[in-house]
Order: structure tokens, then C-alpha cells, then sequence
């Protein structure tokens, strides 16, 4: 599972041919060894979750790099691979 970025203690990853159990664009978000799995497009969390002050942070970034997200989902859904994209600053 690649690592997508990695910012405030949160490391993002996306799957390769991950569509399966969730049929929606998605990441999975590790925090302090939980993991939760969290919407691309509208940031709703499928599973787990994180503390409040994490998931704003999660949820900005998701909104700042959402075409970038979506352009490594469609590349992981195929199985190749996919771009880092840059943390949260």
C-alpha cells in the first residue's frame, strides 16, 4: 500500500485495485496505529475515525488536493502506480 503523504502524525494511503469493499473513491488515514477510511470527493468517513482536530486538518487537505487524489485513484485502480502528493503546511 503506497504512501500518499504524510503530515501532523497522519499517513495517507491508497491501495491498488481497491474497489471491492468500497465502491467510492477513497484513502485510508493512519493515525496513532487506528485507521479509518475516509471519501475522496465529500470527505465522509466510511470507517473509523480520527480525533476532531485531526479530521479538520484531514478534510482541509482533502479539499486542497482532491483533483490530485482523484487523478492517483484512477491510477490505483488499475494498478499502477501512484503520485506523492504534498503535505499539509
Amino acid at each position: 500500500m503506497p504512501v500518499v503523504s504524510m503530515f501532523y502524525g497522519l499517513i495517507v494511503y491508497m491501495y491498488f485495485l481497491d474497489t471491492k469493499q468500497h465502491h467510492r473513491p477513497h484513502i485510508h488515514v493512519e493515525y496513532q496505529g487506528v485507521e479509518c477510511v475516509v471519501s475522496i470527493p465529500d470527505g465522509e468517513f466510511l470507517e473509523g475515525r480520527l480525533p476532531p482536530a485531526k479530521t479538520k486538518l484531514l478534510v482541509a487537505w482533502l479539499e486542497i488536493h482532491q483533483e490530485e487524489l482523484m487523478a492517483d485513484w484512477a491510477l490505483a485502480v488499475k494498478g499502477q502506480g501512484i503520485f506523492k502528493i504534498e503535505p499539509l503546511r
